[in-house]
């Protein structure tokens, strides 16, 4: 017997999707808690590799880097936002960043970190103590002093943080108990922990259902609901301290093209998406967000100190 692995309960209902994003078909079945809502992936593939495209899945593209000129620019605008909070000023990371605004001397580890584009983009911003993670990549190295990308997992490390960041990734993970439990052991007294996710509390996953782009067949194992994610954490030892949503356009167009028997494709957009239409969609995404409806959240979390 099948077991939620957010809540624990054993009463589940079960529904079958299609891989959509690439077009390669197949039935998958998922498992959705009726106690908490959250959702699994019944049976994994033994090879998930095939799903994985690295023309989608950025832990495959080359890492760009900038000039030394662009990462001054990048320095000052990073502090100009933090301490005179010139908004415009902000990076496209800085809605969450600055709610952490860890020191620029911290700990910052990213699991799942794909190329560790984001890492570097940190690192030219001026923080030098970062590590990131992944188990697709070819192989361990060091892109810049101060920045190291290591093939596999944190768990691996004898490392401690004072920030975990998942960005996209935690829907990737077989247990995300494990997942939490490691994380939690690689995080100093008071460290943070911030899990960006799809979330089951959207209201376009209750209205389309195994057509919402974000379920992603067969690629997200799971994906948890709020109240299923607050009571896993809470048992690892964590204290969330906020829910942030932060989806956009993207699940109402990404639908859109399923709901349309079409792949996955951004050059398909104007063919059933006018400027008109998405620009409602922002809006409304904006609106679902304001509600707690939307599709994605960021969690922040902390060790007790």
């Amino acid at each position: 017997m099948s077991n939620c692995k957010f809540c624990k309960s054993t009463d589940l209902t079960e529904f079958t999707a299609t891989e959509r994003m690439l077009g390669l078909g197949g039935d998958f079945v998922y498992q959705e808690c009726r106690a908490c809502g959250s959702l699994q992936l019944k049976n994994i593939p033994e090879d998930l590799s095939p799903y994985y495209s690295d023309s989608v899945y950025y832990s495959f593209s080359p890492l760009v880097k900038s000039s030394l000129f662009r990462k001054v620019l990048k320095r000052i605008r990073l502090r100009a936002f933090f301490w005179f909070r010139l908004e415009f000023m902000a990076p496209v990371y800085g809605y969450w960043l600055k709610k952490i605004h860890p020191g620029f001397q911290a700990q910052i580890a990213d699991v799942g970190c794909g190329n560790g584009q984001l890492l570097y983009e940190l690192h030219a911003s001026g923080y030098n103590n970062l590590f990131g993670f992944d188990p697709f990549l070819a192989k361990s190295f060091d892109p810049e002093k101060g920045l190291v990308l290591k093939k596999g997992s944190i768990k691996d490390s004898d490392r401690t943080f004072d920030l975990i960041m998942m960005h996209h990734s935690f829907e990737h993970m077989e247990f995300p108990e494990q997942v939490l439990s490691d994380c939690f052991d690689r995080l100093r007294p008071g460290g943070k922990l911030l899990i960006r996710t799809p979330v089951a509390d959207a209201a376009i996953w209750k209205e389309k259902r195994a057509l919402w782009v974000q379920l992603d067949a067969p690629r997200h194992l799971v994906i948890p609901t709020i109240k299923g994610f607050r009571t896993l954490a809470e048992q690892q030892g964590f204290r969330l301290l906020e829910v942030e949503f932060d989806s956009d356009e993207f699940q109402f167009w990404g639908t859109q093209l399923y709901e349309s028997g079409q792949k996955l494709d951004r050059q398909l957009i104007p063919q059933y998406i006018d400027q008109k239409l998405m620009a409602l969609y922002k809006e409304k995404a904006l609106l679902f967000n304001r509600e707690g409806q939307g599709d994605q959240v960021c969690f922040y979390l902390q060790k007790p100190v």
